[in-house]
Formats: C-alpha cells, structure tokens, sequence
C-alpha cells in the first residue's frame, strides 16, 4: 500500500508541475480550451488509473502528453467521422460557443487550425511545449529533417496567416525611390 501511496503522490506531482503547460500545448492544438483541458485530465486519470506502472516512467511530462496527444487524435479522427455526418445531413451541427479570451491567442488558435496535423503537432511541441527538435522528433517518431521542415514550413505560413489577419502585407516590402522626372523639353528635343 505505501507503494501505491507514492505512485499516487507522484501522478499529483506531475500534476502540480506540468498542468499548465499540458493544457497550453492542447489548446494551441485543438483550438479548445475546454477540450484541452479535458484531454489533459484524461492523461491525469489514465496516469491514476495505473500510477505504479506511472513511477516507472522517465520522463512524466513527455507521458502524459503523448497520451493527451493520442486522445486529441481520436477526438479529431471521430470529429471527421461526425463532420461527414453532418455534411450529409444525417447529423445537425450543433451551436459552439467561444469564451473571451485574449485576442492574440484567439488569432494565433485560428491560424494553428488552418495548419496541417503534422505541421500543427510539431509546431506546438517545439514552440509552446518548448522541446527541443531531437525531442519533438522522438515524440512525433519522425526524422529530424522531417521536424526541421516542418517548423520552417510552419513558421512561414502562420506568419503569413497572422500578418493577413492583422491587416498588414505579408512581407515587409523595399521602399522604392521614384525616378527623377525628365523636362518636357528635353524629350521634345531628343532624336
């Protein structure tokens, strides 16, 4: 029983320390707060399910949030399923409704949707779960250069996707000295 005490004590540990930055990596992912924070408690309680086999585990934070990236995965797999359904009109949609939240994340959530799966994943694990591109690598089970790219092609669309919502160009531009006029005169007099 004290061994099931500690494994308990760990699971509320790891709660303590990796909560907030679980639920920040799942809401960039998902663009649910709510849902995030739903698959954050499921990876809790599945961790509480079977907390001895939980001490066992190297690294907590990179646990739990495999397992909450899984269950976000099933989610979206049954979400298809469900926008098929609903697409074919078997199914009314449902309406959603949007807490107030900051408008820079509301934005950047908006612009993580229109990313890929792949591209979304890696660019929240490397930037807002602040792993390295070894650690995203290991937890996506793909190449580095596959990481790589997937950041720069990543980066590059959400900086153009943010700076179009802002209203701004999509790329600095030069500015362009106009040309000095020529005298009427002058090209008049010209052969």
């Amino acid at each position: 029983m004290g061994e099931e005490l500690e494994a308990r004590e760990a699971v509320r540990d790891a709660y303590q320390a990796h909560y907030r930055r679980l639920v920040a990596a799942l809401y960039a992912l998902t663009g649910d707060h709510a849902e995030a924070q739903d698959l954050v408690q499921e990876a809790y309680a599945r961790a509480l399910a079977r907390p001895r086999q939980f001490l066992d585990v190297a690294d907590p934070e990179a646990w739990l949030r495999t397992v909450a990236m899984n269950l976000a995965r099933t989610r979206w797999r049954r979400r298809r399923l469900f926008d098929t359904l609903v697409r074919s009109g078997r199914v009314a949609r449902p309406v959603e409704s949007v807490p107030g939240v900051d408008p820079n994340r509301v934005a950047l959530v908006a612009a993580l949707q229109q990313l890929s799966q792949a591209t979304r994943e890696t660019i929240v694990l490397h930037h807002l779960a602040d792993m390295s591109v070894h650690e995203v690598a290991d937890a996506l089970g793909v190449p580095v250069g596959t990481v790589k790219a997937r950041l720069s092609r990543g980066r590059a669309m959400l900086a153009a996707l943010l700076s179009d919502a802002d209203g701004e160009p999509e790329a600095p531009r030069r500015r362009v000295e106009a040309a000095p006029e020529v005298p009427q005169q002058e090209v008049r007099d010209a052969p």
